[in-house]
């Protein structure tokens, strides 16, 4: 069975009423206050480490005119991909010469309707493997180069906490690499498949991808430059029972006895109230005197 919290009396099914037959304290209530108070203290120190990442995450995104600027630069690589980023050819007897401009619409065509079983079998042919390679290197890189460009966008929402500076710059660096391996992939397909079909299949790069690369390089300058510089980010004062949060959590982590927490709590609750007495009493005795000039 139970013990008496406060006696210590050890407690048996006999004993079924509320009070201890000890020292006869109420059972159910006895600490509640403390427990109330120990309550509020965890509420309002969870309230202002919410308040510091919410300040976080509004720096992240305001704090200054080149954080503005830089959610319009994270959102620029995705527009740049519905221009032409490469464009293939088709001609031969009996068939109209076609060109093909592919952009991220078509991309998405392309891979919806992708054969991939056909797709690894021409992968392993002696002729056309190496060409369909760099067929479905260009492809993996450019989409995993846009899943990193919104994940990047995604990441500004904690690019003011731990490690954001260098976690921002890194997946800049990562997209641009994958937007270049798109080119480089690119290349070998077209070179390996004109090789085999001169006159019938052939494909170059166009400008979109290099404007694609030229956005993804001003986000990661504006990136760099924010790193460099930092984003002050304007906290909002916390207070637990009536101190400052920060001091309550230095007073936590040093094992200060919570009894002399709470008085110092009072103490410092004693002193707001005080304060605002005393502004609203001068605040009565400005009108007042207002008052009085106003009727002389």
């Amino acid at each position: 069975m139970a013990n008496c919290p406060k006696c210590g009396r050890k407690l048996t099914i006999l004993d079924w009423k509320p009070n201890c037959p000890g020292c006869g304290v109420n059972l159910v209530y006895y600490g509640m206050e403390e427990r109330l108070l120990a309550e509020a203290d965890a509420a309002e120190a969870e309230h202002a480490k919410l308040q510091k990442r919410i300040d976080r995450l509004k720096a992240s995104f305001v704090g200054s005119k080149l954080t503005i600027i830089r959610i319009i630069l994270s959102v620029l690589p995705i527009a740049t991909l519905l221009l032409p980023l490469c464009s293939v050819s088709y001609s031969g007897p009996f068939i109209e010469a076609t060109t093909t401009k592919v952009n991220a619409i078509e991309i998405y065509n392309i891979v919806s309707s992708l054969d991939f079983d056909g797709l690894f079998t021409m992968i392993g042919s002696s002729v056309l493997g190496s060409s369909f390679i760099g067929y479905l290197g260009a492809l993996v890189c450019i989409l995993l180069s846009l899943v990193f460009v919104i994940l990047s966008l995604v990441m500004l929402t904690i690019s003011c906490g731990p490690r954001g500076k260098s976690r921002n710059i890194t997946l800049n660096v990562i997209t641009i690499l994958l937007a270049a391996g798109s080119i480089v992939f690119f290349n070998q397909f077209a070179n390996g498949i004109n090789t085999v079909f001169p006159d019938f299949i052939s494909g170059k790069i166009s400008y979109g991808i290099f404007v694609y690369i030229g956005a993804l390089a001003l986000l990661l300058a504006i990136n760099i430059v924010l790193a460099v510089k930092g984003i002050n980010v304007k906290y909002k004062q916390c207070y637990v029972g009536g101190i400052p949060a920060e001091e309550y959590f230095e007073l936590v982590e040093k094992g200060t006895d919570i009894e002399v927490i709470h008085g110092m709590m009072a103490e410092a609750l004693k002193a707001q109230a005080d304060a605002k007495k005393a502004e609203t009493e001068n605040k009565a005795a400005e009108k007042a005197e207002e008052k009085e000039e106003a009727n002389a």
